[in-house]
């Protein structure tokens, strides 16, 4: 009973010390600054894609497959990274590992930017890969962090800040292709703007809290056992994972497939089939500008719909935008008509995939009984099987058939979407959580 009472103070103790910053600085001020490191991680991710047609020529990468071979480095270095997210992120916390991740992320684009061979860029890829699942675990354990500060359902807004940072990467990659800027000097440029964020907003940052449910520990706690959740890290990983989590990985796991569908071959998409000038090449600034514009709007969505019918809605969107833009893309000979219908469904597929990955975030942080930062990291390792899938997916069917075909094929995911969120309990919420 004493170790027990120990134990439960020490506990206390740590959730007062870990809880100061959030006394210091007004909430707002803490909400803001995650929000920047959200909009640092998009402009990263974009900056790379708004410049994947430029890589694909100077390598001379006309094989379709093979394309997706190099790109496919990318899912692999974010799942080799998902036992050591969640490891470093329960070991360090994440208010270090979003300053180590981030960074490592921008230097990463940087060494992208300084690729000289093919075998270069593909081992890159991979590091950009690893750095790139290291920030989504720590930044989404910040944001459930700062929605328990709140009490109230913010993520979306996180993940707009992600959006806007990456509406904000394709824009600036457009005018850096426009002017004939150089990739490793975009590259440079980006890398300095996110160490300024990092240097602004790094005293914002939160420590992991414990909650209730969580504090229900073996009875002989210790000092070093309150630190850290070390010694249960790969047990909890490696366990039988709550349903809840299951089904909400496969959702992910779709979601993530459309997603890797539009970063990694949308400008490729405008490039061989509507054969537009690089001076038209803005499907993947559409798409990013209305994946941004829905994040922001997913909180109002829950509200007048719930967080349901927002994600059966989501799926319809998906699966229309795709059948939009790969029926209807290419059957008129204006070129005008062209980016016109196919950036239609490019703005389609944007809004319907906004709010499908905030809002599985947000159900981990309100219903799973597993510790934030395992949870997290079990939900993305089922759902990185889609990352892991969708480039040599992709890649194989345009080489078979046409990349046309492979965007229907991706589009019938958004009505599986709809399926499994219509049948599944994980989705079944009461009216009181909305917000």
């Amino acid at each position: 009973r004493s170790q027990n009472t120990k134990f439960k103070y020490l506990c206390e103790h740590k959730n007062k010390k870990l809880m100061n910053n959030q006394f210091t600085y007004p909430k707002e001020k803490i909400r803001f600054a995650i929000l920047t490191f959200f909009f640092a991680q998009g402009l990263c991710m974009a900056s790379w894609a708004s410049r994947i047609p430029d890589f694909k020529d100077v390598f001379a990468a006309n094989y379709a497959f093979y394309w997706g071979l190099i790109l496919f480095m990318i899912p692999v270095g974010k799942f080799v990274a998902i036992p050591l997210a969640g490891y470093l992120v329960s070991r360090l916390g994440s208010r270090t590992m979003v300053q180590v991740s981030i960074l490592g992320y921008a230097i990463s684009l940087l060494c992208v930017g300084l690729a000289h061979e093919v075998y270069l860029l593909g081992f890159l890829l991979f590091g950009f890969g690893v750095f790139w699942n290291l920030c989504d675990i720590s930044f989404n354990t910040q944001g459930i962090e700062v929605e328990r500060l709140y009490g109230k359902t913010i993520m979306a807004t996180f993940h707009g800040g992600w959006s806007l940072g990456a509406c904000t990467g394709a824009l600036i990659g457009f005018v850096m292709i426009w002017l004939g800027v150089a990739p490793v000097w975009h590259y440079m440029l980006i890398s300095a703007i996110i160490l300024l964020i990092v240097l602004a907003g790094r005293k914002y940052l939160q420590e992991a809290t414990l909650r209730e449910d969580e504090e229900s520990l073996p009875n002989s706690g210790t000092a070093s056992q309150v630190e850290v959740e070390t010694p249960n890290v790969f047990r909890l990983l490696f366990r039988k994972p709550e349903i809840l989590l299951l089904q909400l990985g496969l959702v992910g796991l779709f979601a993530l497939i459309v997603e890797s569908a539009m970063f990694d071959w949308s400008a490729v998409y405008f490039e061989s089939v509507v054969n537009v000038p690089k001076s038209l090449q803005i499907g993947f600034l559409v798409f990013m500008v209305m994946m941004a514009a829905g994040r922001f709007l997913t909180n109002y969505a829950y509200q007048l719909w719930g967080k349901k019918k927002v994600l059966q809605l989501a799926g319809s969107l998906i699966c229309i935008g795709f059948f939009i833009s790969a029926l209807l893309g290419n059957t008129f000979e204006s070129m005008a008509m062209k980016v016109i219908i196919n950036s239609l469904g490019f703005m389609l597929v944007g809004l319907g995939i906004s709010c499908i990955v905030p809002t599985l975030y947000s159900f981990v942080g309100a219903k799973s009984k597993t510790p934030v930062s395992i949870a997290l990291t079990i939900l993305s390792s089922i759902s990185f099987i889609g990352s892991l899938v969708a480039p040599l997916l992709i890649g194989a069917i345009t080489q078979a058939f046409d990349i046309r075909i492979a965007y229907m094929i991706i589009g019938i995911l958004g009505g599986c979407i709809v399926l499994i969120v219509s049948f599944c309990n994980a989705f079944d919420i009461r009216e009181e959580n909305k917000l």
